[in-house]
């Protein structure tokens, strides 16, 4: 009984999966390509109507032959027309092929970019939650699995039981039902075995796929964090887990190699016992007088016309099988609920100045930990707000929560009196820039990094941002200039250098509310001096969130809210802190000691 309801779950879904791919191929196509559809379906008829053929004129062909007495112009017509059947039947099989093939093409093309887009929508959350990895190879496997879902139902599958059926139906008309009876059962066991021990086999080969992927994620992620394991020395360390993941792949590529013997083992059987016993019928009839050798022949012939494709139809099976799980599992990421979404009628961001107003705002990651505990504040446009305070206290989640990566658990946020839950999150992001502490770089040139703020944007303008942002000099200075590349996350940038980069993209990108979240912190002072001068000259008319850790970068802001535990422990500009005495003074005070204590000279 549980056998039953799985099976049926698995039909279930099976039938969901393609249903689901479906419309690529049909809803999202245009008129041409529909019309290929059509014709594609012509040919395939063709072709095996001309398949059915071949083994006729083969009879005639054998028979004609017989007789000493029979003009020598008939066999060879006959054997023309058998050779040009045949080519005719290959020829209609390759136009199947070219004329539906850009069909299949779209279809994969519009799913792809339907997942990609759909990743881009889903949540900051949903992103750190999964290994890029993982990830990045369920989304080829499933692009991979729409070309060979599509090609063995059209290509293989489909002509193989249309050619079964018609081949059975030939020869219980020509011969009687004891031809089409034991055809039609050889099939019936073959496939049932096929379909029993591949079940069976599904379960070595998941264990492989996940072992596969699970020591793909590891080396990827061991790679991307290629610094931090030379630091730490942890080479053996990433090493053994990347072994750990490839003996489990190995075991269960073993096993599902000797699994593939036993079906392989079984089909040949199979299919050695229908042959034989079909031969043997004919056999007989010819020894009564009933069939020619032609006859034979034909039967012959028709059983091998079968036995080759179905010779590959446990192989075509399990790329089904393994097409539909890579299908189905990219089809659960596009079912992923997209966490944050424009509300019904939501519109543009109106134009304004930039005033950002946090209204007892109340925010967590994680429902039973609270990380904002009602945080309030007032960004006047075209002022500076900075916001420090100790690790942990909610300072970056702030910066997140402006871009609306997560939307408040209570309160609001309002941007020229705006919430931003009932404005689009594209207009809301095209007015907010942000310079990030962890700066991360597209592996592509310094040019491509600084234009991706406004890519319309003119070279002119893209060195003007540049100069801004201190860099100018050091990229003119390269072989390449703009052209450098900067490598994987921009490695081959410094720390300073990567930051210079990110700064220079969000002059760029002309925001209305800018957010600078360490923006400095991986600067020497030399540099930092300069581009905090730079920050100030395009800041000027710009609303400015600082997000900061060290003090001596916010002091000239018009305003310094401290945040502790979540909340806003004390607020006023530096003097007023500092004659408070309080958290913020005591911060001061102790990073103006650890300024006396480095290193000098």
């Amino acid at each position: 009984m549980a056998s039953s309801t799985g099976a049926s779950r698995q039909y279930h879904s099976t039938l969901a999966v393609v249903a689901r791919l479906a419309p690529y191929l049909w809803r999202e196509q245009g008129f041409a390509l529909r019309v290929r559809i059509f014709m594609a379906l012509a040919l395939l008829l063709g072709a095996k109507a001309a398949t059915l053929f071949v083994p006729v004129f083969y009879k005639q062909a054998v028979d004609a032959l017989g007789p000493r007495d029979v003009a020598i112009a008939l066999p060879v017509g006959i054997i023309l027309a058998y050779g040009a059947t045949r080519i005719l039947s290959s020829t209609m099989q390759e136009l199947r092929t070219m004329v539906f093939d850009p069909v299949a093409q779209h279809g994969v093309h519009r799913l792809a970019l339907e997942t990609f887009r759909h990743l881009h929508r889903l949540s900051l959350r949903f992103h750190l939650d999964r290994q890029t990895g993982g990830l990045s190879r369920a989304i080829e496997r499933g692009i991979n699995a729409v070309e060979n879902l599509v090609y063995y139902l059209v290509f293989q599958v489909a002509p193989t039981l249309l050619e079964i059926l018609l081949v059975s139906l030939v020869l219980w008309w020509l011969y009687d039902w004891r031809f089409a009876a034991t055809t039609f059962l050889t099939i019936s066991a073959y496939t049932a075995w096929t379909l029993a021990v591949t079940q069976w086999r599904l379960v070595y080969r998941r264990r492989m796929l996940e072992a596969e992927s699970e020591a793909n994620a590891k080396a990827v992620d061991s790679l991307l964090n290629y610094e931090t394991v030379k630091y730490f020395g942890n080479e053996a360390h990433e090493a053994r887990r990347f072994d750990a993941s490839l003996t489990a792949y190995e075991r269960a590529a073993v096993w599902s190699a000797n699994t593939l013997s036993i079906l392989n083992i079984g089909q040949a059987a199979i299919i050695a016992v229908g042959v034989t016993l079909v031969m043997l019928l004919a056999a007989a009839g010819v020894a009564r007088g009933e069939m020619t050798v032609g006859d034979f022949v034909m039967v012959n012939a028709y059983l091998i016309q079968l036995y080759l494709p179905l010779n590959f139809l446990g192989m075509m099976y399990r790329e089904l099988r393994q097409a539909l799980t890579d299908l189905g599992q990219m089809f659960r990421l596009l079912g992923v609920e997209v966490e944050v979404r424009d509300a019904p009628g939501a519109g543009p961001l109106a134009p304004g100045g930039g005033e950002v107003v946090f209204d007892d705002v109340r925010f967590g990651y994680d429902e039973r930990r609270e990380i904002l505990r009602g945080v309030s504040l007032r960004v006047p446009a075209g002022r500076t707000l900075a916001i420090v305070g100790p690790s942990g206290a909610g300072k970056s989640t702030i910066a997140r929560l402006m871009f609306r990566f997560y939307d408040v658990v209570g309160g609001a946020i309002r941007v020229d009196g705006q919430d931003l839950r009932e404005v689009t999150q594209d207009s809301l992001r095209a007015a907010i820039g942000i310079v990030p502490q962890d700066t991360v770089l597209f592996n592509d040139t310094v040019y491509y990094n600084i234009a991706y703020g406004r890519p319309s944007a003119t070279p002119a303008e893209v060195e003007e941002a540049a100069r801004l942002a201190r860099i100018h000099d050091f990229v003119a200075s390269l072989p390449d200039g703009y052209q450098t590349r900067v490598g994987e996350r921009g490695l081959k940038l410094s720390g300073g250098e990567r930051q210079r980069v990110a700064i220079a993209r969000t002059i760029l990108k002309r925001p209305r509310v800018l957010i600078f979240d360490e923006a400095t912190s991986a600067l020497d002072t030399r540099t930092e001096r300069a581009i905090q001068e730079s920050l100030r000259q395009i800041s000027r008319d710009v609303t400015t969130l600082t997000i900061a850790h060290r003090l001596s970068t916010v002091v000239d802001a018009d305003e310094i809210l401290v945040l502790q535990d979540g909340m806003v422990a004390e607020r006023g500009d530096h003097a007023a802190l500092l004659a408070r005495g309080g958290t913020y003074a005591r911060m001061w005070a102790q990073q103006a000691e650890a300024r006396e204590d480095g290193p000098h000279g």
